[in-house]
């Protein structure tokens, strides 16, 4: 089979390799398409991961194409998306069912092979959530996972019916931050955003986008909000002004979750950090998802939003590649050459040179 795998900084190719045979409880997956995470590109060009080579892709969605135990034959054929974490199931936090913050994890895609193959290998049927709609398309229930990490960011706020949500950044996270902020009921969902192109694609889409540069943002956000001030704030750019605006406009006794990760040492003006003890904010960091069934999968949520046709996110995908040229993709992005919402490697556009065999690098 044909994967595309790191094995340094800045040297991922699309290498030959021997296709995984399941055994025990252990599923392969035949891959549909994969997205590409902001976390890929740094870990292509700058950070590298933890072992080499591995294949990158943990955004993924595909067909169980064999299976290693006979009880699990049912499964062949149908379509699933993968949760990448693959928790040691032996510490606290794993016990507890907060396998997010799993304290000897693996992960497909960045620790173990992940989904910029035509198959991964899954260790087992735990790891997958099946689609019970043959009419989705395979690259929408590729974007469970951001989808999903976006939901749960709404559920830490416990944005209720009728508060206000502001969210600080309108890349695909923030985008599909506000569209579950609209299914949980927020009167009023305002993205702030700093490029003009990401604030055009974002009102194509219906969405309320106002400019961070413009200096009477405090003011708009206010009138807005009849005076009252946001309820929650979503920060997802992870940087220092995303904070100090995201202060700026909470409201007294708001909740801010901080879901961007940052990049860099993040700084605190003097008056906003004593806005958090006046104002007597919340501050909630998030990470990942939540994957337990109770009180709620969120992945399993997900997928059900996705089946019914009450959520939608195929409209994000800006850009899609084959395997052999996914490369060239994640070269575009890195050298800003072009942007993008969502990118995704989709299998339908493989070409001939993976059917014979041919090695492409």
């Amino acid at each position: 089979m044909k994967a595309m795998r790191l094995h340094k900084i800045n040297e991922f190719t699309l290498d030959d390799k021997v296709k995984p045979i399941p055994t025990g409880d252990e599923i392969l997956l035949k891959i549909s398409a994969c997205g590409i995470c902001g976390s890929d590109i740094p870990r292509v060009y700058q950070l590298g991961t933890k072992v080499y080579p591995v294949t990158l892709g943990h955004e993924f969605s595909g067909i169980v194409s064999e299976v290693g135990d006979r009880k699990n034959e049912g499964l062949l054929g149908k379509t699933a998306v993968a949760f990448p974490l693959i928790p040691c199931m032996k510490c606290e936090n794993c016990k507890t069912g907060h396998y997010a913050e799993c304290i000897a994890y693996q992960y497909l895609g960045s620790r173990n092979d992940g989904g910029f193959a035509q198959y991964c290998l899954v260790p087992s049927k735990w790891n997958l959530v099946f689609s019970q709609n043959p009419q989705v398309k395979s690259e929408m229930l590729a974007l469970t996972e951001p989808l999903t990490v976006a939901q749960h960011a709404i559920r830490k706020a416990k944005l209720t019916a009728g508060e206000s949500l502001v969210i600080v950044g309108a890349g695909p996270i923030g985008i599909m931050a506000a569209r579950w902020a609209q299914i949980f009921g927020a009167r009023k969902v305002i993205l702030l955003e700093i490029s003009d192109e990401k604030i055009s694609f974002a009102k194509q889409r219906g969405l309320q986008v106002l400019n961070v540069k413009d200096e009477k943002l405090a003011q708009n956000i206010s009138s807005l909000t009849n005076g009252r001030g946001v309820d929650v704030v979503i920060e997802g750019t992870g940087t220092t002004g995303g904070l100090n605006t995201a202060i700026e406009l909470s409201r007294t006794f708001g909740r801010i979750v901080l879901l961007g990760n940052p990049q860099k040492d993040t700084m605190l003006a003097l008056k906003n950090h004593s806005s958090i003890l006046r104002k007597e904010l919340q501050l909630l960091g998030i990470w990942n998802s939540y994957y337990m069934s109770m009180p709620l999968n969120e992945w399993e949520y997900t997928v059900h939003m996705l089946d019914t046709g009450r959520l939608e996110g195929d409209d994000l995908i800006t850009h899609q590649s084959s395997l052999s040229d996914l490369k060239h993709l994640f070269d575009q992005i890195y050298h800003k050459e072009i942007s993008v919402c969502k990118a995704i490697y989709n299998a339908k556009l493989d070409g001939d040179e993976l059917m014979e065999g041919k090695t492409v690098q």
